[in-house]
């Protein structure tokens, strides 16, 4: 007999798995389906962010500072290392994998937890059935199940550049750039985004000389530009190498290592040789295998299933959320999504507000934002004030001995609504929330420059910046 489900999941990324969640605890029958497998072939819940993203990337940067710190830091707080430290690679990626699978299971304990019936396997249509849709399930035992809706969540893939695909040995994906079994001489990263700033951060400080090419005339063009620069002078004195507005002609790989041909900003030809390549140049939405065409179920001109404003595909009961739609590939708007389209089918108003979605970049500094930044207020014609306030002048930063970078506050002129907030600095992935619940709220800077923080804390550099929309600081 066929087993029928209220909601039919396709996808176990951040998206998908809490979309599965929030269905169940509405009272609904629920099943997930996802196919990553862990190193024994068994189920890995948790899509890219879990697998190759967010996770095992924090992992190695936190394993990198702390390597970074006993190199180059240690000594300015007393502690003396008899020996110069070394870098136990295989322990450091089995650190990496360990938290890896600790979030695997968490998510299996969690379908548990909530009766989410979960599906090892590919997930895909096979057409309409009474009531609902026949989803295929390619797993150890193929079988159909029948969703009455359907939450398409399947997440994206790495984008390779054209005649340089992804072996994941010398031209690396995000995957790859997570495992590589030891520190490279040289590395290349062509991206100079999210992916390839923090994977080269991690292997600069693990002592690779690290050169990032970048297509884009400027450091990080949708971010403020003052934080941009400020990140950008850290970076470079940190030993990173970046060059912008290159086009790449050709990569080669061979046994020697792979070879860069690419014309700079000035359209001089150059050339790179590096031992590996990190590629990052954006992400790709993954429907290969859904029979999309098979169903009915429109993609965009760029191959993302097509939705309106709440998640709605162009079939009934059908809907999809996270990098498979428009919008940010980021795990928390998707996650914000999954909640919402779980709501919606469940009869409620899900809500998500794209315009106080955080953004962060977890490099050292971090840097992070919320909001519009001063060039797209300037671009649209918006009066508006702005607060700076840097972490040189923050008595906690002192302490941590991690001073760089700043907090800078943007609000309307006449309302003083805050429009934008943005952080290069330490912790700046923790400081952004309290933006983000103050625009939420449609805060004030006031509101925020008259609410006590406490001492010593970074959270201080965001009430002095608030205060400085005013030109009222009281500690710089």
């Amino acid at each position: 007999m066929v087993k029928q489900f209220d909601v039919v999941v396709i996808g176990a990324g951040p998206g998908g798995y809490i979309a599965a969640i929030r269905a169940a605890q509405l009272g609904m029958s629920v099943a997930c389906i996802d196919e990553w497998k862990n190193d024994s072939g068994g189920p890995a819940p948790g899509g890219t962010c879990t697998n190759v993203g967010c996770i095992p990337s924090k992992a190695l940067l936190q394993s990198s500072e702390y390597f970074d710190h006993a190199h180059h830091h240690f000594a300015d707080h007393g502690i003396v290392l008899a020996d110069v430290p070394t870098i136990d690679v295989a322990k450091m990626l089995g650190r990496k994998n360990g938290v890896v699978k600790q979030n695997n299971d968490g998510i299996l304990f969690l379908f548990k937890k909530n009766k989410v019936s979960f599906f090892h396997g590919r997930g895909s249509f096979v057409g309409t059935a009474d009531g609902g849709y026949e989803i295929k399930v390619a797993g150890a035992a193929d079988e159909v199940i029948v969703g009455k809706q359907v939450v398409v969540a399947t997440g994206s893939t790495a984008r390779a550049l054209p005649g340089a695909a992804f072996d994941e040995k010398q031209i690396l994906s995000n995957d790859g750039a997570l495992s590589i079994g030891a520190v490279p001489k040289k590395l290349g990263v062509i991206g100079a985004g999210v992916i390839g700033l923090e994977m080269g951060s991690v292997w600069r400080r693990l002592g690779a000389d690290v050169t990032i090419l970048e297509a884009l005339p400027a450091f990080l063009g949708a971010v403020d530009q003052q934080i941009a620069k400020e990140a950008h002078k850290a970076f470079t004195k940190q030993g990173l190498k970046m060059s912008f507005g290159v086009k790449i002609d050709s990569v080669k790989a061979d046994k020697k290592g792979v070879t860069v041909q690419y014309a700079d900003d000035q359209g001089a030809a150059q050339t790179l040789v590096v031992d590996k390549l990190i590629v990052s140049i954006g992400r790709l939405p993954n429907t290969t295998g859904l029979n999309a065409e098979g169903v009915g179920l429109k993609l965009d001109e760029r191959g993302f299933v097509a939705v309106d404003d709440d998640c709605r595909t162009s079939l009934p009961n059908v809907w999809a959320v996270g990098d498979v739609v428009r919008g940010p590939m980021l795990a928390h708007k998707a996650e914000e999504e999954g909640v919402a389209v779980a709501e919606r089918i469940a009869g409620q108003h899900g809500h998500v507000n794209f315009n106080t979605i955080p953004w962060v970049i977890y490099t050292s500094p971090e840097i992070a934002w919320v909001g519009q930044t001063e060039q797209q207020l300037k671009a649209a014609g918006r009066d508006y004030k702005a607060g700076t306030f840097p972490f040189m002048a923050n008595g906690r930063a002192r302490a941590l001995g991690d001073t760089t970078g700043m907090v800078k506050f943007l609000a309307d002129a006449k309302t003083d609504e805050i429009l934008g907030v943005h952080i290069v600095g330490p912790m700046a992935s923790e400081l952004i929330a309290e933006a983000v619940v103050a625009m939420e709220f449609r805060a004030s800077s006031e509101d925020i420059a008259r609410i006590c923080h406490a001492h010593p804390s970074l959270s201080e550099a965001t009430k002095e910046a608030a205060l400085a929309v005013d030109k009222r600081t009281l500690n710089f």
